[in-house]
């Protein structure tokens, strides 16, 4: 009765934070759920297990309630998860390994709680903002989470020492008198919360006794060795007939080998392109002739321990043929701070980027790659930015640079030794290793071919560390959702005329991409937040070219779960299809923005008012619904007849059916009539 009360009130509000439910968390959602919201309740007991079943969770907030336990180990297929919320309750234990998998997680709250161990399980996921105050955690803090822009941390024993690795397990034959434990069901043996083993008062003797038996069998196996090797050589000069000699490799002999030598640089390309086949292009269009790109990008198949190289010395190739040599590719540039600073870039002359280029400085011994793959870069027009270029000119991608964070990455504002301005886009892990440094020139080589007044310019790009960013023009008055919904000052300027024209010179865009690109680009994630605005507000559309990104891997359905939440999804993009007609429904969405000054899906508002699209799209057709619709701010400012063009517009890119949505083109030349039929009557009523 309480389960069946509870999913009751839950379909209802979907947001049962602050109240006083209390009991148990109930262990049976739905599995569709995406927001689980409930907190400030009095809700006691573990976290229910089957959060696993959940798999289109993005956000969940379980804060400030009476939880007690360990945290179960059960995140493995919660790869949409952003947000996570755990704070003051009485949760114990170590953190579970499937945290790991949390491959789009950016908030984690933990603190005020009593769970212990270390952090080495977080050390790889995305975080943006990650607070354990008040725990009990212990051991070194791993050095990628220092480098998290909020990482609160104070009240934890923390100490600066490398733990020791755990002691040898004990001998697997149990004592007589202990009874043998039952064998965990099917159904519970996954589940349970993750805490250690618990040594047992007999564990250090068994330890030292183990210890003993490991040395003895060491020396017995050295001792027959010796005598191996013994009857060898015994037998090498019975027979007279050979002898073994053993020449020693010269320094000057491995010149052919070492770091300096470009032969030995193009035989470790060789080398990493035996051990990882990717695709050799990424497609901006899709073979359906709309610009939908279904392939996925390939995955590296190559084992981290291939990865990992010694290169303080290349004395000879072993017998197992392995290259002894460092690959910095999965260093991120979170790491880079733990090297020594890179030198200072030269004070740069105007029109000089092109020639920029500032390599961090490792220490001695470590070979890298100062560039990657130069016979695929040397094929693209942009310029070529250092890791360690750009974390000079983004103040080491610090949170006072950070100008937004989107699906694919983080976008940062560099400046330029000679003050110009540069967008720095920094794609997030997850998407990172989905592709390889090909197939990221690849693309980068796609993007360079845009070329429109409407798309924002790609200037650069990095490829280093495993790290992988894209540099564009930057646009001084930022986004038109900021200008729409945050900038007041911005805000003021957008007259009725200037709307009409922000809504023309993103339509251009979509138009170029759609019907003039061949193949056709899709973009996949047209909104008002990448819809730039410069000093003359004029549009630069940006995150055009990078479908491909979109469509493949745990991408493909966290960007279909945030243009939902955020009231862009198209009814199609429910059954899986994403075309250019998709793009136009989205653009229909921008252009009620531009109408009513309201965002796309506002939790403020009243619940039939908060996704526009359902509470505005019945009324464009009733003239008396739409004056009142209008943003206020326009105080009556437009003339009625453009308004009913403009809302007319908007109906036919919302059609439920995508075939009867108009090409941009059309919509293009419908904007064109309204601006040169009556400019003379803007900014009258």
């Amino acid at each position: 009765m309480y389960y069946d009360t509870f999913c009751a009130i839950f379909f209802l509000s979907r947001d049962l934070s602050n109240n006083h439910i209390g009991g148990s968390i109930p262990s049976n959602f739905p599995p569709t759920i995406m927001q689980l919201f409930l907190s400030d309740n009095q809700f006691s007991g573990s976290i229910p297990v089957n959060l696993s079943s959940l798999t289109q969770l993005s956000a969940v907030s379980l804060n400030n309630n009476h939880l007690t336990g360990g945290i179960p180990d059960a995140f493995q297929q919660l790869t949409s998860l952003i947000n996570m919320d755990l704070s003051s309750n009485n949760l114990s234990g170590q953190l579970p390994p499937s945290m790991g998998n949390l491959l789009a997680l950016t908030t984690l709250h933990l603190q005020n709680n009593q769970i212990s161990g270390v952090l080495d399980v977080l050390q790889d996921l995305p975080l943006s903002e990650l607070n354990i105050e008040n725990n009990l955690f212990s051991g070194p803090i791993p050095a990628k989470l220092l480098s998290i822009p909020n990482f609160r941390k104070d009240g934890n024993p923390f100490n600066t020492t490398i733990l020791p690795p755990p002691p040898t397990s004990p001998p697997t034959s149990p004592p007589s008198s202990a009874p043998a434990m039952p064998p965990p069901s099917p159904g519970t043996a996954n589940w349970t919360a993750f805490s250690p083993e618990t040594p047992t008062p007999s564990g250090s003797s068994n330890f030292f006794t183990n210890k003993r038996i490991v040395w003895i069998l060491i020396a017995g196996v050295i001792l027959l060795a010796a005598i191996v090797l013994g009857l060898c050589l015994l037998k090498s000069r019975c027979c007279g007939g050979r002898q073994v000699t053993y020449k020693m490799t010269s320094r000057d002999q491995l010149g052919a080998f070492t770091t300096k030598n470009p032969k030995y640089k193009e035989y470790l390309l060789q080398s990493n392109n035996q051990i990882e086949k990717v695709p050799a292009e990424v497609v901006m269009g899709p073979q359906d002739g709309y610009g939908t790109d279904h392939r996925k990008v390939g995955l590296s198949s190559k084992p981290q321990d291939e990865q990992e190289r010694d290169g303080k010395t290349i004395n000879a190739i072993s017998r197992h043929k392995k290259d002894h040599k460092i690959d910095m590719t999965e260093w991120g540039v979170n790491n880079m701070p733990l090297l020594p600073s890179p030198p200072l870039p030269p004070v740069l002359p105007h029109n000089s980027v092109d020639e920029a280029m500032v390599k961090p400085s490792v220490p001695a011994g470590m070979a890298i790659r100062s560039h990657p793959l130069k016979s695929l870069s040397s094929q693209i027009s942009v310029s070529y930015f250092s890791v360690g270029l750009l974390q000079q000119y983004t103040n080491s991608f610090s949170q006072g640079n950070l100008i937004g964070e989107g699906t694919l990455g983080s976008v940062y504002r560099a400046e330029l030794p000679d003050g110009k301005l540069l967008a720095v886009k920094k794609l997030q892990p997850a998407v990172s290793r989905q592709l390889s440094d090909d197939g990221f020139l690849n693309l980068v080589s796609s993007i360079s071919k845009l070329q429109h007044a409407n798309v924002v310019k790609l200037v650069g790009y990095c490829a280093e560390y495993g790290q992988q960013l894209l540099v564009h023009e930057y646009c001084r008055n930022g986004t038109l959702n900021d200008a729409l919904h945050l900038e007041d000052e911005i805000h003021s300027k957008l007259s009725w005329s200037a709307r009409i024209r922000i809504a023309l010179g993103a339509a251009r865009a979509l138009e170029y991409l759609h019907e003039v690109c061949r193949p056709p680009v899709v973009h996949r994630n047209f909104k008002s937040a990448n819809v730039l605005l410069d000093d003359e507000l004029s549009v630069c559309i940006s995150d055009c070219g990078l479908a491909p990104l979109l469509s493949s891997g745990s991408a493909n359905g966290l960007t279909g779960h945030l243009l939902s939440a955020q009231g862009y999804v198209a009814p199609e993009l429910e059954l899986g299809s994403y075309t250019y007609q998709s793009d136009i429904y989205c653009f229909g969405v921008v252009m009620l923005e531009l109408l009513t000054g309201r965002r796309s899906y506002d939790r403020s508002r009243p619940r039939t008012e908060q996704f526009l699209v359902r509470w505005a799209a019945p009324q464009l057709h009733d003239i008396d619904a739409l004056s009142r619709m209008v943003d206020p701010s326009l105080k009556g400012s437009y003339p009625s007849k453009c308004l009913s063009r403009f809302a007319d517009i908007i109906s036919l890119c919302l059609q439920p059916e995508p075939e009867f949505r108009p090409p941009m083109s059309e919509i293009v030349q419908d904007l064109l009539y309204m601006i040169e039929k009556e400019p003379q009557n803007w900014g009258k009523s």
